[in-house]
């Protein structure tokens, strides 16, 4: 009694504490932020958040376009691309994996608060860096509690099921993996634009264990452990196999808050 009693002690001196292991995150990250953008203008709103989540301007941040086209690479050679008018960012691009998987690429992800997806097709992100070193990195940088964020590809990429470009009712009978930042997930972008309400719906019937997330453009969801925030211009359509009123999902609405773990609207 007298030992738990001075080691209670001496945690409470040292800022210490101890979570139960039950009160630890099981969908979202343990550390850090995620904030995942159904595409579309990214709004101050949003990018002010990610920037605020990283620890403001001066943080390090590492902008990653992988999947942009090839035309849209070969230009930010030429020209920087504006990264929500931040300076102090390094751009990590390759679509060899061996290079993914070397000390000297990855090293600027280990001074990172902030980490960017950009959008186009994100079949390409999970090619070039799903299992690599550089993978590993960003994981990192979570549990350092930074930030990973992206829109549209850069949202999909990181559920643990990647939502492709293909028909989802023939690829639900796989399963494709994204890189699993917010897990037992799917998650599809442009919902509004592109009226995708139903298309997350045949991957969740096919995997009743994940939960579908469809996000608008101009719109974002901030994670942070096992609930989420919706922010921005849109909604988010919430898919989890059951039937709500004449339809198989629901809608939440900026200022909502939504509980990951037991899958309710708070």
């Amino acid at each position: 009694m007298k030992s738990c009693l001075i080691l209670a002690l001496t945690c409470l001196l040292l800022g210490f504490t101890f979570a139960p292991a039950n009160d630890l995150p099981k969908i979202g990250p343990a550390n850090g932020a995620l904030v995942i953008v159904g595409g579309g203008k990214i709004l101050p709103s949003i990018s002010d958040r990610f920037i605020e989540l990283a620890g403001g301007r001066d943080a390090k941040f590492v902008y990653i376009p992988t999947a942009a086209n090839d035309d849209e690479l070969y230009n930010m050679k030429s020209k920087p691309p504006e990264f929500f008018g931040l300076k102090n960012f390094t751009m990590l691009h390759t679509k060899e994996r061996e290079i993914a998987n070397s000390e000297s690429f990855v090293a600027p992800l280990r001074q990172a608060s902030g980490v960017w997806f950009i959008g186009g097709q994100q079949s390409r992100l999970a090619a070039a860096y799903g299992g690599t070193l550089m993978l590993k990195e960003i994981w990192k940088v979570l549990e350092r509690g930074g930030v990973v964020g992206g829109t549209s590809a850069g949202a999909s990429i990181q559920a643990s099921y990647l939502m492709g470009a293909q028909d989802e009712a023939a690829a639900a009978k796989a399963y494709s993996a994204g890189f699993g930042f917010l897990k037992n997930s799917a998650i599809d972008q442009h919902v509004n634009t592109r009226r995708r309400e139903m298309r997350v719906a045949p991957v969740i019937a096919a995997h009743p264990e994940l939960l579908g997330i469809g996000i608008d453009e101009s719109t974002a969801i901030i994670v942070k452990g096992d609930q989420f925030e919706v922010i921005g211009a849109g909604q988010v359509t919430i898919t989890d196999g059951k039937q709500h009123s004449d339809r198989g999902y629901y809608f939440l609405s900026p200022g909502d808050w939504f509980d990951l773990k037991n899958r309710t609207k708070r």
